[in-house]
């Protein structure tokens, strides 16, 4: 079973930047992809960024395109989401996820493990 444990939420103002992070449990995490997905109260659950841990092949949603990015740390075990120029409609609960199948899926069903959730809260 892998766990997946989420940190660096928070309340910024607008135009701030975050820094999120998922450690794993597990070493075989080196042959999943690895998610970011957000949900906003009353939406869906919803894509934000995704990378393939064997090649770093990254990819986003067009809304956070050119704000954030997604990057991993090999000899920790973590993936990172650096999010700049914050915005009020970024505000959501923000979930790490894993898949086994290392796709590029964009759909939350496909992927396998959830973190909890960690907040991150943009004020106008």
């Amino acid at each position: 079973q892998v766990q997946l444990v989420e940190s660096g939420g928070g309340l910024v103002q607008a135009g701030a930047s975050l820094r999120l992070s998922c450690a794993a449990s597990t070493r075989t995490f080196s042959l999943y992809t690895m998610g970011w997905f957000r949900q906003a109260p009353g939406k869906e659950r919803e894509f934000v960024a995704g990378i393939r841990w064997s090649s770093s092949n990254t990819f986003y949603a067009d809304s956070v395109k050119g704000r954030f990015t997604i990057s991993r740390e090999t000899n920790t075990n973590t993936v990172n989401l650096q999010m700049n120029n914050l915005k009020p409609e970024d505000t959501a609960v923000y979930y790490c996820a894993a898949d086994r199948a290392a796709g590029t899926s964009r759909v939350p069903s496909r992927y396998d493990y959830w973190g909890q959730g960690t907040q991150v809260t943009v004020s106008s």
